[in-house]
């Protein structure tokens, strides 16, 4: 039967944790997979704000969203905000009156699979370890970051090692953080995953 991978148990940890009417932040739009799942899970009630520096990224995420949400009316689609800034600026850019009501963040690091990309553009821990401070920031307690993390390309091991000390250096009592990897395949995706704590 095998394990899920890395991408089926991230949506399965969001979906624990993300109800209908929630506010939810694709932090890494690419092609629109995960903001599409997160739209779909938060309904027409809720929110997702998705962020990507690359353009072509966002057009490939709207035309995946016009394609899902063909037909539908305005009010029956939840509110979708795209972004053409850097994830670092989750603070800055999401409104003051969502900040601590954010129930779920979603990373899928790396380069945007398209073949028109330049897949020279990566992620890196510059911009990626800000943004996952503003996400526990943007928590709800009890909220969720999930981080697919790619160390097999050019790049990918040094921000792979930076997220993964960034994780295991937080506070306890701040959240509470897994690793979901296999072992014997050091260089495949992994998993991290961070619950902000609920207050005593």
């Amino acid at each position: 039967m095998g394990f899920q991978s890395v991408l089926t148990m991230a949506r399965s940890w969001v979906l624990q944790r993300l109800s209908p009417g929630a506010i939810a932040i694709d932090a890494t739009a690419g092609t629109g997979v995960d903001t599409q799942f997160l739209a779909e899970t938060v309904g027409v009630r809720g929110t997702v704000y998705a962020f990507d520096i690359q353009p072509l990224a966002l057009v490939r995420t709207a035309a995946r969203l016009e394609t899902r949400f063909a037909g539908e009316a305005a009010a029956d689609k939840p509110e979708i905000a795209l972004l053409a800034e850097s994830h670092a600026q989750m603070l800055e850019v999401i409104p003051a009156s969502s900040h601590g009501r954010i129930s779920a963040v979603m990373f899928n690091l790396g380069y945007l699979p398209d073949p028109e990309a330049d897949q020279r553009i990566i992620t890196g821990h510059a911009s990626t370890l800000p943004a996952l401070e503003a996400s526990l920031e943007l928590l709800q307690p009890g909220g969720i970051v999930t981080i697919v993390v790619y160390p097999g390309h050019p790049g990918g091991e040094e921000e792979a090692e930076a997220v993964t000390s960034w994780a295991s250096q937080q506070p306890p009592d701040r959240c509470q953080s897994v690793l979901y990897r296999m072992p014997q395949k050091t260089a495949a995706p992994f998993l991290i995953a961070l619950e902000k704590r609920r207050p005593l």
